[in-house]
């Protein structure tokens, strides 16, 4: 991992193996979490993070199947390029709750969605690379898309009870 803010990526390749690995590590942290989510009886977030990591998934494949027939990089953990410890779309684990709403749900995956835009943006934008600055926009656009339609999502949210804990921990008063 790079601590420099605008790192540059000058090959397709390079570009493609950050891109393969945000999207996949994206569906398997969205995956991750539905299934914490369904463990603790909470379907409808269950569903939300399942839809993403079904999005994270084709990006994926999308991404893959550019690489066919090109000679990629191998790049360890931190050789990977990203202003955060790890993957953009990727959070902490500790930001979630069995408890948690589908509007707090919403605001994880916004915040997850608009950095890995940004990390697209901040490429293209540091590139000299032609081809890469025309990935990384579409990608971008991509992402953005994901970030207008969780915000509509939101607009169409009604205001919700927070979850009842039906089996608190054990607390000695």
């Amino acid at each position: 991992m790079s601590s420099d803010p605008t790192v540059v990526i000058d090959t397709v390749a390079e570009f493609l193996v950050h891109a393969l690995e945000l999207e996949e590590a994206s569906g398997d942290h969205y995956d991750e979490l539905a299934d914490s989510m369904e463990i603790h009886n909470n379907i409808q977030v269950a569903e939300l993070f399942r839809k993403l990591a079904g999005f994270s998934r084709q990006h994926a494949k999308e991404v893959q199947q550019r690489t066919e027939g090109m000679s990629l990089p191998k790049l360890t953990p931190w050789d990977f390029k990203w202003k955060c410890p790890s993957s953009p779309e990727s959070f902490c684990m500790e930001e979630a709750s069995y408890l948690m709403t589908i509007t707090q749900a919403m605001e994880i995956a916004l915040f997850n969605e608009i950095r890995g835009r940004d990390f697209y943006i901040q490429v293209a934008e540091n590139t000299a690379n032609e081809e890469v600055i025309k990935i990384a926009k579409e990608m971008a656009e991509e992402e953005g898309w994901h970030v207008e339609m969780l915000r509509e999502w939101q607009t169409n949210l009604r205001e919700e009870r927070p979850l009842e804990d039906l089996d608190p921990p054990n607390m000695p008063e």
